[in-house]
């Protein structure tokens, strides 16, 4: 929560996640979805056998940030068999469930059930003393922590690293935020949105000369620093193998995208070149951008070397093109970019794009179609590898959201369950976990402590 909020629903002001919002959400009491009934023993026991074959069972991760930088850490050691605790206020819960396309679920948009996945959702309030010190009873029976808050908010709470270290020392600790946990600009509010421009990548977006554009609508930001902390957490477990010693992972956003920009650094450190926006082409490779077809759709063809441009010469029936006194040599080509762009152009926009595809295809040119979602469903390839795995919600039907990744030959990951019920298993966590009584439990829903 930003200082002074009072706020449930204000915590998403703090988050390391997507494009800060306002959230204009009436708080809800949901209290009463915390309920023992959602806790099915035998459904539990099934549960845990299968993830005794998954190669991260027996590791337990709280999560306690919201929407995605951080938490898709989470979402990932979960694929593999890692106990995930969600923590999350008991009215308002994780701000992601708000976010993005709407279910017939109340507490869940397509977003929060797609990216909350495999997890169980625990309601506790940090902002009261009661609530902080569950919290840390919880950590001192957990491996791994992941928080996504803008620094120095946790401390507030009372949930520093020497506090939750003391609980816990063998303690891995995620830290996710805008621009780290230190430097200058620490406290200001990041998001991927943010981070794609702190770091260069939206500078390089778009056509040269004009407006720079938002790099794909999805957080990509958010993604690569989830999977450089899952990274992290892997690290630093195995350091506490060898040493019983726990430690922080400490992760900007922005970091997370800098670390994929290629070589612009050292172009710039040596020799003071400034990349610029290239549109849908490359300056360094031609023919090598995206095409339209007759019938309206794209491909992605890229010929980066005069081997592969002699093969898409002789696959549009023009060989003559790949002559060492034409384009056959990669400077000449570049030389006459426009030329050899206009009759790829007309080459292209001659035939549909399942003609296109299948002579490059033949002709083992590099050529891709640039898929719409509704093309993604359709094409078997998806099919076949698995990507779009379909789970059973009730109440909704059948939901698809992206499979697993990666593919391990013995010990495969899995979904168990989208995005969870706020609150489904705080009951058992706390009754079963920490052995607080019926009794107890409920007066602290009462005080909604949880």
């Amino acid at each position: 929560m930003e200082e002074g909020a009072t706020s449930a629903t204000s915590a998403s002001l703090r988050s390391g996640g997507v494009e800060e919002k306002e959230d204009e959400t009436p708080a809800v009491d949901r209290t009463s979805i915390n309920d023992e009934r959602q806790h099915d023993p035998e459904q539990e026991q099934e549960r845990s056998a299968e993830n005794d074959k998954l190669p991260m069972s027996g590791l337990r991760v709280i999560d306690v940030g919201t929407f995605l930088a951080g938490p898709y850490a989470a979402s990932i050691l979960g694929e593999f068999g890692a106990e995930i605790l969600k923590v999350e206020h008991p009215i308002a819960g994780d701000p992601m469930r708000r976010f993005g396309t709407a279910s017939k679920r109340h507490d869940a948009t397509l977003a929060w059930l797609s990216e909350g996945r495999n997890g169980k959702s625990v309601t506790l309030d940090l902002r009261q003393q009661e609530g902080v010190e569950l919290f840390l009873k919880l950590v001192a029976k957990s491996d791994v922590l992941i928080e996504n808050f803008r620094p120095g908010t946790m401390e507030e709470w009372g949930l520093g690293w020497d506090e939750l270290s003391k609980a816990n020392p063998g303690l891995v600790m995620l830290r996710v935020s805008g621009y780290g946990q230190t430097g200058p600009y620490r406290r200001r509010s990041g998001f991927a949105h943010i981070a794609h421009g702190f770091a260069g990548l939206s500078y390089l977006a778009g056509f040269p000369g004009e407006t720079p554009v938002v790099p794909g609508t999805a957080p990509m930001g958010d993604y690569l620093s989830s999977l450089y902390g899952a990274i992290g957490i892997l690290l630093a477990l195995r350091h506490r193998e060898a040493t019983g010693e726990g430690q922080i992972i400490d992760i900007g956003i922005y970091e997370a995208v800098f670390r994929q920009m290629d070589e612009i650094a050292a172009a710039y450190g040596l020799f003071g070149k400034v990349r610029e926006r290239e549109g849908a082409g490359s300056f360094v490779a031609v023919p090598h951008g995206h095409f339209r077809c007759i019938d309206d759709k794209w491909v992605a063809i890229a010929c980066t070397t005069d081997k592969m441009f002699e093969r898409f010469a002789a696959v549009m029936g023009k060989p003559e093109l790949a002559a060492a006194d034409r384009y056959g040599d990669q400077r000449k080509r570049l030389a006459a970019r426009d030329e050899v762009n206009r009759i790829v152009i007309e080459w292209v926009g001659s035939m549909t794009r399942k003609e296109v595809m299948q002579r490059c295809i033949d002709g083992e040119v590099p050529a891709g179609k640039l898929n719409s979602i509704a093309d993604i469903f359709e094409d078997e390839h998806f099919q076949a590898r698995g990507n779009l795995a379909r789970l059973r919600e009730e109440g909704l039907g059948e939901v698809v959201v992206p499979g697993v990744v990666p593919t391990l030959s013995e010990t495969p990951g899995r979904i168990s369950n989208l995005g969870p019920p706020l609150g489904n298993a705080t009951y058992e966590v706390l009754r079963e976990l920490l052995g607080i009584s019926a009794q107890e439990i409920k007066r602290l829903r009462q005080h909604k402590i949880i």
